[in-house]
């Protein structure tokens, strides 16, 4: 081969780790399954490619709990009057947690809260992002936020369509008025189980899984997905966050658990092999970062957007391109902040990425 022809292109992973899917899923009807003795699995239908979320109840004493809520929908809070009607054995609900302030995962707590009278349970950084940014974005947009967007290579006018876009999002909940703080390292007793408070930074700020240890079930929110990789963005927000970092920390934190683990993802299929699956998420992100390290060698430089259109090149809307711009620029963080990459703000207020020249003799393969 000539060594002066193009490098071949990276080839993109698909998941394909050998997990173990011991049930079939629930119907998104008000149908159950039971995973472990007092542990039922439901799922809420979201009208979106993501057609479901997951919903876990736990058998108390005297009561049940709640894992997650759906969205803010009329159909959600229909399929939970359904549940505790019929799924519960005529007793009431006692308590609902909320891994994380996304609003498919806590979309009719404050709902949920009023109709049931019982106390939200969520950590600190999850309740306040649900209290201060799950609402419309502001009309008009803050310049701040049309800054970091410029730096990203947008221009204005395509921003205010995206977020035009994201104010007739119809899912927007109202939030709860208050909360039971749950932290890192505390232990839930629901029934007979202890529940160990595990958190997950990146893709929300302060994810709460909850581990039992005797019987091994992890309940793993949007942390840990068998077939899907959590979104992980840079938004306008912490604009020099380096959210990768952290989930990728998250899922080590994980990937201490015993490997037989039973895994309750948010979405998709209950699954054991959490430790292949961990593996596999390491790869793909790595994957992803020498996609970007490909791209930037053959152009020299490029924008965030520029970069995401290589990296998502197929995406269907607002939320989409929001999402993607943010988990591209997340991506150009850690290369960032690992000294692979570096970024020049240029005359027209736009970022550029290029890569970093290593000292002679260092390899940036990873």
């Amino acid at each position: 081969m000539d060594s002066a022809a193009a490098p071949l292109p990276v080839q993109r992973l698909r998941a394909s780790a050998d997990l173990d899917y011991p049930f079939a899923p629930p119907t998104p009807d008000g149908a159950v399954v039971e995973v472990a003795p007092g542990i039922l699995w439901a799922r809420m239908p979201m009208p979106m490619a993501l057609d479901h979320i997951n919903v876990y109840l736990l058998r108390e004493d005297d009561g049940w709990t709640l894992v997650d809520t759906g969205l803010n929908l009329p159909r959600t809070r229909e399929l939970w009057e359904q549940i505790v009607a019929t799924q519960l054995e005529g007793l009431p609900v006692k308590r609902l947690v909320c891994t994380h302030c996304h609003y498919d995962h806590a979309g009719v707590a404050a709902w949920l809260c009023a109709r049931y009278q019982i106390p939200l349970l969520m950590t600190y950084g999850e309740f306040f992002m649900l209290r201060g940014l799950m609402g419309p974005p502001p009309d008009p947009l803050p310049e701040s936020l049309l800054g970091f967007y410029q730096r990203a290579g947008m221009g204005q006018a395509q921003v205010g369509k995206m977020f035009e876009a994201l104010r007739r999002d119809p899912f927007m909940p109202p939030v709860p008025e208050s909360y039971q703080r749950l932290r890192a390292g505390d232990v839930l007793t629901i029934g007979t189980r202890d529940w160990q408070v595990i958190i997950g930074e990146g893709h929300s700020p302060e994810h709460a899984c909850l581990y039992n240890a005797s019987e091994r079930i992890l309940i793993a929110g949007d942390q840990l997905l068998p077939r899907i990789s959590s979104n992980v963005l840079v938004s306008s927000i912490e604009p020099e966050a380096n959210p990768l970092q952290l989930w990728l920390a998250s899922l080590d934190r994980l990937d201490v658990l015993a490997p037989d683990t039973l895994v309750l993802p948010s979405h998709q299929s209950v699954f054991r092999g959490l430790h292949a699956r961990v593996a596999e998420l390491h790869a793909h992100h790595q994957q992803q970062f020498e996609l970007l390290r490909t791209e930037l060698g053959q152009r020299g430089s490029a924008t965030a957007l520029e970069l995401m259109q290589v990296q998502f090149p197929k995406l269907r809307g607002a939320m989409d391109e929001l999402m993607a711009l943010g988990e591209t620029l997340a991506h150009l963080a850690w290369l960032r902040y690992e000294g692979q990459i570096g970024r020049v703000l240029e005359d027209d207020a736009c970022h550029r990425f290029s890569l970093m020249s290593p000292p002679t003799g260092v390899s940036l393969a990873r």
